[in-house]
């Protein structure tokens, strides 16, 4: 770790100052690529300052694009060749050639539009469901709305009874409220060494440590999970068993059987994420029926009706249940019901069926066209996952690849931020096959990438 200090002579915000300070350390490589910065804490103390003066400096600094910040490590200067975005919404007026292949969106389908439309027209013609979607409501979601919602999830193979369901505002939301109700700031949770970012900001709001665990094509290392437990044990474990994210490993049956033994013995909790959703022939056994008196599971209606909407649902054991009502209860009372109201329409008119079996031919189709295309590069992947990982071949750098596929309209994700812990990021990357808005589209993406793999981008020369 580096002993660089900052001189504040300058007048205005503290935080601000720093701000400067560092950009002007790495521009006259006082602090070099790579260098770990002062703790918070020591160099608040070192300036005179507050924790969150300097918290609120890294933070901007890292928005630059000069900091990156690794859970459980620490804030070190961003390498230089590390992109500066992780995820970014192409907005309405953005760049028109771009195929964004970086953020795991539903593919495209008007009947989306067109069934949240039909949804609106059935409610306003419903005078009982207009006065109940205008009123407070109870914090667990309205039982009809739990009952539709546990109703659709056992049909989709999800078997789930409607008592054991909270309504949440996504996946997102449902992973923070598991995180806030399960672990308090300092303790220590467990993630696949590459794992769903929004796990792990949640984590940094939450001041959790998070712990890497190694992972393979069989998913979490759960061997490694073990000794690991023996002596740093988690709060509880975060895993998306039937398809990581990013590399779409599967966990193996017998893994999925020891998590739960060790659950048990290390008495931690398992937070299982299926909001990715797969058909049934492509699950395992979910962990919830393994271990259901210490498993939360997450589902979420974004990923196969309309992420717009944000409706989830939490499937929580009896004896968490009353804790996550008083936090859902504390943060926003409960979920807007007129949200919930729309999804439950949208499932009992049967519109939500006929998109879903839609949904998961184009995806069907779409990871035959992308795995046809990169088979020299062995992607991998869910046969009908939004997503496949494509490791890069020897000496090419995941940086400049991206760099030049922007150039060319086309945007994918690096590995960088699905990193747990300080180990370098793997020379990967994340490509959402199913964000791309036809198959054309995604077949002139995908053609783009190719040739540069072919013919990848000089490397710059670097002074020794």
């Amino acid at each position: 770790m580096t002993i660089w200090l900052p001189e504040l002579s300058e007048q205005g915000p503290r935080y601000r100052a720093i701000v400067n300070a560092i950009t002007q350390a790495i521009q006259r490589e006082r602090l070099k690529p790579g260098e770990r910065l002062p703790p918070q804490r020591r160099l608040a103390d070192a300036l005179g300052v507050t924790v969150g003066t300097v918290t609120r400096a890294y933070a901007e600094a890292e928005r630059q694009g000069w900091l990156i910040a690794r859970v459980g490590s620490g804030t070190y200067v961003r390498e230089s060749d590390a992109p500066t975005a992780i995820f970014r919404q192409t907005l309405p007026g953005d760049d028109q050639e771009l195929v964004d292949l970086s953020l795991s969106l539903p593919p495209p389908h008007p009947n989306r539009p067109q069934g949240l439309g039909e949804a609106l027209g059935a409610i306003a013609r419903d005078p009982l469901a207009l006065g109940e979607v205008v009123a407070y409501q109870h914090e667990q979601g309205m039982t009809r709305h739990r009952e539709v919602l546990a109703e659709w999830m056992t049909r989709l193979g999800i078997a789930i009874d409607a008592e054991e369901l909270i309504v949440t505002q996504g996946g997102q939301h449902g992973i923070f409220l598991a995180l806030q109700a399960l672990a308090q700031p300092g303790e220590r949770i467990a993630a696949s060494m590459l794992t769903y970012p929004g796990l792990i900001c949640a984590a940094q709001q939450l001041h959790l440590k998070t712990l890497r665990v190694p992972l393979d094509e069989e998913g979490m290392d759960v061997e490694a999970l073990a000794r690991l437990c023996i002596q740093q044990p988690p709060r509880l474990v975060y895993v998306t068993p039937d398809q990581n994210n990013p590399t779409g490993a599967c966990l193996s049956e017998t893994r999925r059987a020891r998590l739960a033994e060790l659950a048990r013995e290390y008495d931690f909790w398992i937070v299982e994420d299926g909001v990715q959703y797969l058909p049934p022939e492509e699950r395992g056994t979910p962990l919830y029926r393994l271990a259901p008196e210490r498993t939360l599971y997450l589902f979420s209606t974004s990923k196969v009706i309309a992420g717009g909407l944000r409706i989830g649902t939490l499937r929580v054991p009896d004896t968490l249940r009353e804790r996550l009502a008083t936090l859902q209860r504390a943060q926003s009372w409960m979920v807007p019901p007129l949200m919930a109201e729309v999804v439950c329409r949208w499932i009992d008119s049967g519109a939500a069926e006929r998109l879903l079996v839609w949904q998961l031919e184009e995806m069907d189709a779409r990871q035959r066209l992308a795995r046809d295309r990169l088979a020299a590069y062995r992607p991998s992947g869910r046969p009908h996952g939004f997503h496949l990982w494509l490791e890069l071949p020897p000496g090419q750098r995941a940086a400049p690849l991206i760099e030049q596929l922007e150039r060319r309209h086309v945007r994918v994700t690096s590995a960088e931020p699905f990193c747990v812990g300080s180990e370098p990021a793997p020379q990967a990357i994340r490509l959402c096959v199913s964000a791309a808005t036809s198959r054309d589209a995604l077949s002139r993406a995908l053609d783009t990438l190719v040739s540069l793999l072919e013919s990848p981008p000089a490397m710059p020369w670097r002074t020794l």
